[in-house]
């Protein structure tokens, strides 16, 4: 091995207490509820998928475990001070006018360990060639990054993140609306955090991101069920968060795949709606087979 190699292979987590919410409450400043009745745990080494209708409270979710958002009641435990985070929010077009290249926004990423004026070292260099030659954008390491395609500008954003080196990498919608390379990296980016130790937390609407993590926690304003993608997303609590319209078939039934809604034979069928056709999945029951 040799030593480029080793020295990321330790790069895992050494902090390694879950996360707990218990009973948490998050209003906004009109006293608007965003979230309650959050009870869960985030495990080091699983991913998780926030599901739900848009205002549904995943971005509080994920702002509550990144310590963006304080609880209104309730516990997070450890507090979110305590652990290293790595958060990439929703793209909306945004961050394109900035007159960086994506040099620039990569070594963004260590300045949170090492100040604006300290060097950088060889460690720092390792860390961000990495992150990008995962995402694949080290080709585009001299280009602005305002000249990028959505896709392209979204993979620097996870490369960043992922060169923060941080207990907990957080994604909010991280693929809705890229072409499908772009999707296809990011997921696969997922199950590897994953699976060196990291918590990874995820928001979506989208049923096939969902079913290919460890856990789902399912919110309309409030926590509908939390479990594994067969426990939580079952037509009666998709009902539930979604509405009726959502939802045809026996209670417990609940199948993804496919292009188009259909209701057949009694089971409900929720289908992906930006069509890139995993066969692999973020979790242990899907990726180790």
């Amino acid at each position: 091995m040799s030593e480029r190699a080793a020295f990321l292979r330790e790069l895992v987590t050494h902090n390694r207490k879950p996360i707990d919410f218990d009973n948490v409450v998050a209003t906004f400043g009109n006293g608007h509820i965003a979230v309650r009745e959050v009870t869960c745990r985030f495990e080091h080494g699983t991913s998780t998928a926030l599901v739900g209708a848009n205002g549904s409270g995943k971005t509080t979710v994920l702002h509550l475990v990144a310590g963006l958002t304080q609880p209104s009641s309730g516990t997070i435990n450890p507090s979110p001070s305590r652990k290293s985070v790595a958060l990439v929010p929703q793209q909306h077009g945004l961050r394109a006018w900035m007159p960086l290249t994506v040099s620039d926004v990569l070594r963004m990423s260590r300045f949170r360990n090492r100040g604006l004026i300290k060097r950088f070292g060889p460690a720092d260099r390792i860390i961000i060639e990495d992150a990008a030659e995962r995402m694949e954008v080290l080709d585009l390491v001299n280009r602005q990054f305002g000249e990028l395609s959505g896709g392209q500008r979204q993979r620097v954003m996870v490369a960043q993140a992922l060169a923060h080196d941080a207990d907990v990498l957080l994604m909010d919608e991280p693929i809705t609306g890229l072409d499908m390379p772009s999707q296809e990296v990011i997921i696969r980016t997922v199950d590897d955090e994953r699976r060196r130790g990291r918590i990874v937390v995820i928001s979506t609407h989208h049923m096939d991101e969902a079913e290919l993590c460890d856990q789902v926690l399912l919110l309309a304003n409030r926590m509908i069920a939390v479990g594994t993608p067969s426990e939580a997303l079952t037509n009666k609590n998709l009902q539930e968060a979604f509405g009726l319209r959502m939802a045809h078939g026996d209670e417990e039934d609940c199948v993804f795949h496919g292009e188009h809604d259909s209701h057949e034979d009694g089971i409900l069928h929720v289908f992906n709606d930006h069509g890139h056709g995993h066969d692999h999945g973020y979790g242990h029951d899907h990726f180790d087979r």
